[in-house]
C-alpha cells in the first residue's frame, strides 16, 4: 500500500502554526517571521512534501528563471547566449533575474517565482538558501547551477569548469617565459572559483621551486574598477612584479588601465594573463593572453540538465566540470632584462 500523503493540516499541527501560515511559506510570502518560516520548512523538508498546484500552468510557452548575482557585464552576456541557444529550440522562454550583487536572491524574488510558476530555475554564480530550496522542491520546481559559488551537494545539478587547472596553466605559462615575480589578483575569496584558481597559481609556483609570496597577492571582486585599483597598488610599490595573473578578464582590463596610467608597457615591461576569454580579450591592445573558460558550453550543459529534470528525465550526470585551456596572445613575453 502506498504511504498516505501528509496534509497541510498535519504539517501545520506538527509545526505549531496555522494552515494559512504553512500555505504562506509554501508560496514564498515574505510576511512570515523567520523563526516560524524555518520551523515550517523543517517540517516540510522532513516529510518530503510537494505542494499540489490548484490551477493549470500559466498559458503560453514554458519559462525558466535565469538568476545572476549581477547583470550588466560581458561575462553574463556570454552565459545568457548559451542558455538561449539551448532553451529556445526546446520551446522554453528565459526570464532574467538579478541578486543585486549578492550570491543569494531575496525572499521577494522567490515570491515572484512561485507566482509565475516557471518550469525550472537556473542559478548563475549564485545559489539558494536552504529555505528557498525547500520551497522550490515543495512546489515541484527543479533548479540547476552554472559556475557554483561554493561546494554544492553532489545531488544538485551543476556545471562548472576546471578552475584549479586554469590557475595552474596560467601561472606555468608566465614561469616558462622566465618570470619569477608573478602577482595574482583574485576574485572574492568566499567563492569556490577564486579559491581554486588561487590554489592552482600557488601550486605552479611551488612546483617550480619558487615561494608563494603573500605580498604579491591581492583580492579583487572580478570587476574592472577594483582590478584597476589593486593593480595601481601593486605596480606603484617596491619590487614591482614583472607579470600579473588576473583571475578574470575584467580584472585584467583593469590591470591594463593601471599600467597605461603609470606608463608601463604591456608586454615589454609587464605581462598580463586573464581568465574567461571574453570576446573583448581579442579587441584590446595588445590582445590578451587568457584562460579560455567555455562559458557557452557550461550554460548549454546546465540548461540541458535542467530541461531533463523539467521533463521528468534523470540526467546521466548531475555534476560536471568542463575543461579549460590557455589562449596565448600578445600580452605575455619574457621579463625585461
Amino acid at each position: 500500500m502506498a504511504p498516505q500523503r501528509v496534509t497541510l493540516a498535519q504539517l501545520a499541527a506538527e509545526a505549531g502554526v496555522s494552515v494559512p501560515t504553512v500555505s504562506k511559506v509554501l508560496n514564498g510570502r515574505d510576511d512570515v517571521a523567520e523563526a516560524t518560516r524555518a520551523r515550517v520548512e523543517r517540517v516540510v523538508s522532513e516529510h518530503g512534501y510537494r505542494h499540489r498546484r490548484r490551477s493549470a500552468p500559466p498559458p503560453g510557452p514554458r519559462l525558466i528563471d535565469l538568476v545572476f548575482n549581477e547583470l550588466g557585464n560581458a561575462w553574463a552576456v556570454e552565459v545568457i547566449r548559451g542558455v538561449e541557444r539551448t532553451a529556445r529550440p526546446a520551446g522554453v522562454e528565459v526570464v532574467l533575474s538579478e541578486c543585486l550583487g549578492t550570491h543569494q536572491p531575496r525572499q521577494e524574488w522567490l515570491a515572484s517565482v512561485l507566482a509565475r510558476r516557471p518550469a525550472g530555475v537556473l542559478m548563475v554564480f549564485s545559489d539558494l538558501g536552504d529555505d528557498q530550496r525547500t520551497q522550490l522542491v515543495a512546489r515541484g520546481i527543479p533548479y540547476a547551477i552554472v559556475d557554483p559559488v561554493g561546494e554544492v551537494d553532489p545531488q544538485v545539478p551543476s556545471v562548472g569548469s576546471a578552475n584549479y587547472h586554469g590557475g595552474l596553466i596560467a601561472t606555468r605559462h608566465l614561469l616558462e617565459l622566465g618570470h619569477r615575480d608573478v602577482a595574482v589578483i583574485t576574485g572574492p575569496l568566499d567563492t569556490f572559483s577564486s579559491r581554486a584558481r588561487l590554489s592552482g597559481h600557488r601550486d605552479a609556483l611551488l612546483e617550480a621551486g619558487l615561494p608563494y609570496r603573500e605580498d604579491l597577492v591581492r583580492t579583487g571582486d572580478f570587476s574592472v574598477e577594483v582590478g584597476h585599483e589593486v593593480a595601481l597598488e601593486l605596480l606603484r610599490g617596491p619590487g614591482r612584479p614583472t607579470a600579473v595573473f588576473a583571475c578574470n578578464d575584467l580584472t585584467a582590463f583593469g590591470v591594463y588601465r593601471a599600467a597605461r596610467e603609470l606608463g608601463i608597457a604591456v608586454p615589454e615591461e609587464l605581462s598580463v594573463v586573464g581568465y574567461d576569454d571574453l570576446p573583448a580579450a581579442q579587441w584590446v591592445g595588445p590582445e590578451l593572453t587568457t584562460v579560455h573558460q567555455p562559458l557557452h558550453e557550461m550554460a548549454e550543459a546546465a540548461t540541458r540538465l535542467l530541461l531533463n529534470l523539467v521533463d521528468g528525465r534523470e540526467p546521466a550526470v548531475r555534476r560536471m566540470d568542463l575543461a579549460v585551456d590557455l589562449r596565448v596572445r600578445a600580452s605575455t613575453a619574457p621579463p625585461p632584462r
